[in-house]
């Protein structure tokens, strides 16, 4: 059975916010068909973008090369990026500060080296009957409430918060104010001034509670870091590091949440191998992973030097950005990637990135998506839409892509 899954045109009304770029346009679950043509005919071209204009690198191969290629392309954010001109040099110095995503090495080896062992498989594991445990108490908030629901406020968004809130140890009366914050800076439609705004307040939220944890460091990984690294980190790294993480940690998994079990609505057949076979979760993560692809592209980089990708010349200082909802689909490296598939093995997708700034998270991230998925599908097996598609209203100006609500029934 097949589904049109564009994005209903209402979405994007005239007038209401600048034009996204077209490396970022999304076309309901797939990247606007320009791009995929843009990939088949030159694989690399100069668009113009949100500051200025920037080199898309379309193909996969191309894509893991400049994203593993540390030495060509450099991660550091460019002065006109995302409010950056609106703050003052000192302001620019400390939003920097432990951004894992703004920094090259060693600055970016040395902060990641102090993380890695607080996110491999078997640290997250730990975490698993915890985690089962919010999904269980949501899905019983929702039964307790009945349909409809709105899937995102009532699932999808509160889970990876309250697990990253625990994990990092930050309150979780918090949540609403710091999820509004994040999901309006990583809004591409705001004004720079907001943008910058939003930054500062992020910040001082953030000084807070490191102040907090640097006083009375608790178990939590604030409190790991001031512990073990305190002597090695400066306030500032901490803030920066805390922020990330703590945007990250439910920006993306709960925006896959939320658009992965939509596409598993439009595929029932999909949708019920992943309710009923354990054995099935796992590969079918991935493969929405790839599909969904949610951060379209990559963190803007900038070329050190004279470089060729795909048989263009991209000069000196020019920016250049990973497309990888484009590469992900690639049919040089995926048989009919358009298509969402569960069973086939998605390994090598570039959903997490690639190299050196491969997602930190992706161990929780993955551990999340494989228990609530199957959780939520076995508890309401008649899970249905509440509204017509055409009305799913998806986040369209967001730099990680998703959905704004999500109404079901069952």
């Amino acid at each position: 059975m097949h589904h049109d899954d564009r994005a209903p045109a209402q979405q994007c009304p005239m007038g209401a916010a600048p034009d996204i770029p077209l490396h970022m346009r999304r076309d309901g679950f797939d990247p606007v068909p320009e791009m995929a043509a843009l990939r088949e005919e030159d694989g690399v071209r100069l668009l113009p973008s949100i500051f200025g204009t920037v080199y898309a690198v379309t193909r996969h191969d191309a894509v893991k090369a400049v994203m593993a290629d540390s030495t060509r392309f450099s991660i550091a954010p460019r002065e006109e990026e995302f409010g950056m001109s609106a703050l003052t040099e000192e302001e620019r110095a400390r939003r920097v500060a432990g951004d894992l995503l703004g920094l090259d090495a060693p600055e970016h080896t040395r902060l990641r080296r102090m993380l890695t062992s607080e996110f491999t498989v078997r640290r997250m594991r730990r975490l698993q009957p915890r985690i089962t445990e919010i999904v269980e108490e949501h899905l019983d908030a929702m039964v307790a409430a009945g349909p409809p629901a709105d899937l995102v406020a009532d699932f999808a968004l509160p889970i990876p918060s309250l697990v990253i809130c625990e994990l990092l140890g930050v309150p979780y009366a918090d949540r609403a104010e710091f999820q509004e914050r994040t999901s309006r800076q990583v809004d591409l439609s705001l004004p720079e001034e907001e943008q910058a705004e939003l930054v500062r307040e992020s910040r001082a939220y953030m000084a807070g509670l490191v102040a907090r944890a640097q006083e009375r460091p608790g178990e939590d990984m604030l409190g790991m870091l001031v512990r073990e690294h305190g002597d090695e980190l400066t306030t500032d790294e901490l803030i920066g590091i805390a922020e990330l993480l703590l945007a990250a940690g439910h920006e993306t998994t709960s925006n896959m949440l939320g658009l992965g079990t939509l596409a598993l609505l439009r595929h029932p057949d999909q949708l019920a191998l992943v309710r009923d076979d354990p054995a099935a979760v796992a590969p079918a993560v991935e493969e929405l992973l790839r599909y969904l692809s949610i951060v379209t592209a990559g963190v803007t980089r900038t070329a050190l030097c004279d470089v060729e990708i795909d048989g263009v010349a991209i000069p000196a200082g020019a920016a250049v950005t990973a497309v990888l909802a484009t590469a992900n689909r690639d049919p040089r490296s995926i048989d009919d990637g358009e298509r969402l598939d569960v069973t086939r093995a998605a390994a090598g997708h570039v959903a997490f990135g690639h190299g050196l700034h491969h997602c930190l998270g992706a161990p929780l991230a993955r551990m999340e998506m494989q228990i609530a998925f199957p959780a939520l599908l076995r508890r309401f097996p008649g899970l249905a839409l509440a509204v017509p598609f055409e009305d799913v209203a998806f986040r369209s100006h967001h730099f990680i892509y998703g959905l704004l609500s999500l109404p079901v029934r069952w």
